[in-house]
Formats: C-alpha cells, sequence, structure tokens
C-alpha cells in the first residue's frame, strides 16, 4: 500500500488581505522611499461658464406653394411618382415609427396651411422620415364632411417633401388623421 501524504495547504487567502510574506516582499523590491516634499498647488478649477448673448433667430420665412383649388379631387391616399406600391402597404403597415405629430383641430384653412408647411418644413430639418397629422373627421363641420381633411390631403399632395400618405391607424386617430412619409434628403459631407 502506498503511504498517505499529507500536502501542506497554504491557509486561503482572503480579498483586499495582503499576506505578510507579500508585504516583506514588496518592501524588499521597493527599498527605502521618502515621500515627496508638499507642493505649494492651487487645486485646479472649472472656470465659470460664459453664456453667449444672441439675438433671437427669427425664423426662416417659409414660401406658401400649397394651393386650396381642385380640393374635391384630393385622393385618400397618395404615392409619388416612381414609388412602389409596396411603400404605401408598408406604410399603412407601420413599418416606420411616426417621429413626429401636428395637431390641426380647431384651425381654419389658412392657419391650418400654414402650420402644416412649418411642421414639414422642421420635419425636413430634422430629418424625419414618417409624421402624424391629425386633421379631425369633420363630424361637426356642415354636411358632415371635414373640409380640413379634404384640404389636409389635398396640400400633402402637393407638397415636394412628401413621398406618400395613408390614413392612420384607428388607434392614431384612424380616418381622422394621415400617416405620412416624407423624403429624407441627406446632408453633403464637408
Amino acid at each position: 500500500m502506498l503511504a498517505h501524504r499529507t500536502v501542506k495547504q497554504p491557509p486561503p487567502k482572503l480579498k483586499n488581505q495582503i499576506m505578510p510574506e507579500d508585504a516583506a516582499l514588496f518592501r524588499a523590491a521597493v527599498g527605502a522611499v521618502k515621500p515627496l516634499p508638499e507642493q505649494n498647488r492651487i487645486t485646479p478649477q472649472k472656470p465659470p461658464r460664459q453664456f453667449l448673448l444672441r439675438a433671437p433667430a427669427t425664423p426662416p420665412s417659409i414660401p406658401d406653394t400649397l394651393f386650396d383649388s381642385g380640393v374635391e379631387n384630393a385622393p385618400d391616399e397618395f404615392l409619388h411618382n416612381g414609388l412602389s406600391r409596396m411603400t404605401l402597404r408598408k406604410l399603412r403597415r407601420g413599418h416606420w415609427p411616426v417621429q413626429d405629430s401636428l395637431d390641426l383641430h380647431g384651425n381654419n384653412s389658412d392657419a391650418a396651411r400654414k402650420l402644416l408647411q412649418e411642421f414639414l418644413h422642421e420635419a425636413a430639418q430634422c430629418r424625419l422620415r414618417c409624421v402624424l397629422v391629425i386633421h379631425g373627421k369633420g363630424m361637426n363641420s356642415r354636411g358632415g364632411e371635414g373640409l380640413l381633411r379634404k384640404l389636409t390631403r389635398h396640400w400633402l399632395a402637393q407638397h415636394p417633401d412628401v413621398l406618400a400618405y395613408c390614413d392612420a391607424p384607428p388607434r392614431d386617430g384612424g380616418s381622422g388623421a394621415v400617416l405620412v412619409l416624407l423624403k429624407v434628403t441627406e446632408v453633403p459631407a464637408g
């Protein structure tokens, strides 16, 4: 039979505990150490922030290029020439998330047109892809047919940045709102 030998195991190390042998080895390797002399230094501080005073920026004038004539022919959905019908299908199915919205309720046609143009201009500046425009169903208007609904869709079909639009899903307003797919222009490098 083999004799059973016992091997002496070092005591288990605890985290953050320095063994005396390790400390002695470190002191021998480093040698005599003398502290650095006190420095006459000032602790660095951040300089106070200086705010730039700017004159309020005047908003750029957005040309009113949308017209009201022919509003009777405003389609319920629109797809820009040269685009695949698949684009409109993707828009209807929520392929692009809505990034911003505009509510035109309670505005007359002139104010709504101006708000819509400003909104589309800002969306183009921010390079937004899909927006929601809420125009209402027009249930309280004369004849029960919403003029703002027809006008909004007519204006959207005229706008150069609009690639497609369709009714919003029921949770976003259904036929009282329109999902709009916008053209995203690339920023020139340089």
